[in-house]
């Protein structure tokens, strides 16, 4: 039994109403069973209404297993608590008073909950390894509909929290949204091991300074790899000389600094994503793309985001992966798939953000585009598809990805439609 299942109990009454009474044999009528307190601290439930042997109360709820809990949370020496009109519990094993000596109603919730509900809910947490669905067993059983609508939240849920660094950095860039745009991209190119890297390698560059810089590749490349540190190898050829004279320019010139920028990493990293190469393509990708925020705002096409982005890198980096090693020739244009986790990681959440700021629903399109892309290969996504969960496109994808790392993982079931639906019947 945990806490969580019993404020479940209560918050959707899954339990006999009639002939409610408290361990004292008081009749209790349920008004309204009040609003669940997800997040602060407190009793669990506020703004509860109850009549109790022909008294109306309202106030709070607190739910524990066993009475005494309230004793060894301390309640009785916090005063948010003196507003508690029942405690409600798995079982009762003790009287609780309040500070002024008078008992505290008690539900003993056991005798009013069906024994079916109690067998569903042991059997959905039968497992629980964190490495598994607990409910894979039963999952065939759940209707394409329940899950379909699901996902849909699910996808919103993960997209409103992409958000959060969006909305920080915009408020860190008083509401510069090319500024921001462009962050989010360097994000998003150094992929999951270089991705601080590159955002602390922007964030070391006034975005008025790269602007200045971007109508000139070989300048925007000094920049870029200079502030990277890349620029300090021994090796000598004529493109690393160039570089190296144009960033002692202009770090002189604008007193740049690169104290602070974290390390990039190639170990383990395939050589198409060296954050060298990642750093020649965006730096191509600016240059080429002069007002690339206004272009991706306007762009409602799969095709369009694939035209935006295809680019590739200055001539050296065609036979190289690094400054110190020449490669096979090799023209290492933006691949679609890359561009795809661009879309899904930074473009959707920025268009998403920013239509909300000029009051507009850009949901149709979002969903649209989500519609069109491949869905993520990932161990995650395998083994729901191997449950049989349909996973078409990238929204799909993004929704079992949320779904397990913040349903499964955390078993949060209770908070998880396809556990109320398993639940239910």
């Amino acid at each position: 039994m945990s806490e969580d299942f019993l404020q479940y109990l209560w918050k959707f009454k899954k339990f006999e109403l009639a002939n409610l009474k408290t361990t004292r044999n008081e009749e209790v009528v349920l008004q309204h069973s009040g609003w669940h307190n997800i997040s602060n601290s407190g009793p669990d439930f506020f703004d509860a209404r109850l009549i109790i042997q022909g008294q109306k109360w309202a106030g709070t709820i607190e739910i524990h297993i066993i009475s005494s809990n309230w004793y060894l949370h301390n309640h009785e020496n916090d005063p948010s608590y003196d507003n508690v009109i029942l405690h409600v519990v798995w079982e009762d094993d003790i009287e609780i008073f309040r500070n002024d000596g008078t008992i505290i109603p008690t539900l003993q919730l056991k005798d009013y909950v069906a024994d079916d509900l109690i067998k569903r809910y042991e059997i959905l947490f039968e497992k629980r390894n964190v490495n598994r669905i607990s409910c894979e067993k039963e999952l065939f059983s759940v209707p394409d509909f329940v899950i379909s609508n699901w996902q849909e939240r699910l996808y919103l849920e993960r997209l409103e929290q992409k958000t959060i660094l969006v909305s920080k950095q915009l408020e860190e860039s008083s509401n510069n949204w090319e500024e921001v745009l462009f962050k989010m991209l360097a994000k998003n190119f150094g992929l999951k091991t270089n991705g601080d890297a590159f955002l602390s390698l922007v964030d070391s560059i006034d975005f008025s300074v790269f602007r200045k810089c971007s109508s000139n590749l070989n300048v925007l490349e000094a920049l870029l790899f200079g502030q990277a540190g890349f620029l300090s190898t021994s090796q000598e050829t004529s493109y690393l000389q160039c570089l190296k004279t144009e960033y002692e320019f202009i770090k002189r010139k604008y007193g740049l600094s690169n104290l602070g920028i974290l390390r990039f990493q190639f170990f383990r990293l395939r050589p198409a994503n060296f954050p060298t190469v990642r750093i020649a393509q965006l730096a191509m990708l600016y240059f080429k793309n002069k007002n690339l925020f206004s272009s991706i705002i306007e762009a409602e096409k799969i095709e369009r985001f694939y035209e935006l982005f295809k680019v590739g890198t200055s001539d050296f980096w065609k036979n190289h992966y690094t400054f110190t090693k020449e490669s096979k020739w090799r023209e290492k244009i933006i691949t679609k798939p890359f561009v795809d986790l661009i879309i899904v990681n930074t473009i959707i959440p920025i268009k998403f953000l920013y239509s909300q700021s000029r009051g507009e629903n850009e949901n149709e399109v979002i969903f649209d585009l989500l519609s069109q892309l491949q869905p993520e290969k990932n161990s995650i996504v395998h083994d729901f598809v191997n449950l049989k969960v349909k996973v078409k496109n990238a929204m799909h994808s993004q929704a079992m990805i949320q779904q397990k790392t913040n349903y499964c993982d955390k078993k949060a079931c209770l908070n998880c439609a396809i556990g109320n639906y398993l639940l239910k019947n």
